[in-house]
């Protein structure tokens, strides 16, 4: 069956981010992760990528950090098709997504700073950017009072908002949030999903997947539905329900 979302052709190339008939399948298993996949997202949208476990919502944004390759079709990321990166452009391309996970995969033995400086010096930022930087990201996510502090002296949620911090330090254009707030509580779910609005609002892409059916229905939004693998609906009513 073909995917129900169908656009201009050539839109894409003017797109932020843009998927033309992309399929996935991996050859060990000649199962189909992504079937027919097409849609496009302008620069500076936020939204939803809502499906069950195993719906593809993962490895949709793998194939976006070119992680994974389609079997056939075509990824644009502003403008360029991604299977013409090569070396180097690989990682240039990457720095331009930052990426929050479900389980934070902050560096246990250092404190919430040097997580965070980690992650400047492999962006090639300046040093003498570091400072204010690093001040910056833990102001906008209410954590400056725990730049010393160590993981494990960090709440679940807590981790959260400082991975979100590390995730948009080297101002990327676009930000990828995978389940997000899978490990929270509602009210931690909803301080991250503020935080995740708040950076939208200044001007990034914002991808938030998840299957949390209060997140999506608490935040009207745009919403890219997966469903075994396909794209089954493209809802921008702002009113779309889960149920």
């Amino acid at each position: 069956m073909k995917s129900h979302i169908r656009l201009t052709p050539g839109f894409y190339t003017a797109a932020m981010i843009g998927f033309h008939r992309v399929t996935l399948e991996y050859a060990r298993t000649q199962t189909k992760a992504l079937y027919d996949i097409n849609f496009e997202i302008k620069k500076g949208e936020f939204c939803f990528l809502v499906g069950h476990s195993g719906a593809g919502k993962s490895s949709l944004l793998s194939l976006l950090l070119k992680r994974l390759e389609p079997t056939s079709g075509a990824i644009y990321f502003g403008g360029e098709n991604l299977r013409a990166l090569r070396g180097d452009r690989i990682a240039l391309h990457r720095r331009k997504i930052g990426v929050v996970f479900q389980d934070h995969r902050l560096l246990k033995d250092q404190t919430v700073e040097d997580n965070l400086l980690f992650a400047l010096r492999v962006l090639g930022v300046p040093k003498a950017e570091w400072e204010n930087r690093v001040t910056r990201v833990l102001r906008l996510v209410g954590l400056v009072h725990k730049k010393r502090s160590f993981p494990e002296e960090l709440s679940v949620g807590e981790s959260q908002r400082v991975a979100i911090a590390r995730a948009i330090i080297g101002d990327p254009p676009v930000v990828l949030a995978d389940e997000p707030t899978g490990n929270l509580d509602l009210t931690n779910a909803i301080t991250v999903l503020e935080i995740l609005k708040s950076i939208h609002a200044r001007g990034a892409t914002v991808i938030v997947a998840t299957h949390s059916r209060e997140l999506v229905e608490a935040y009207p939004q745009r919403v890219l539905v997966l469903k075994a693998g396909q794209l089954v609906r493209d809802d921008r009513s702002g009113k779309y329900s889960l149920s």
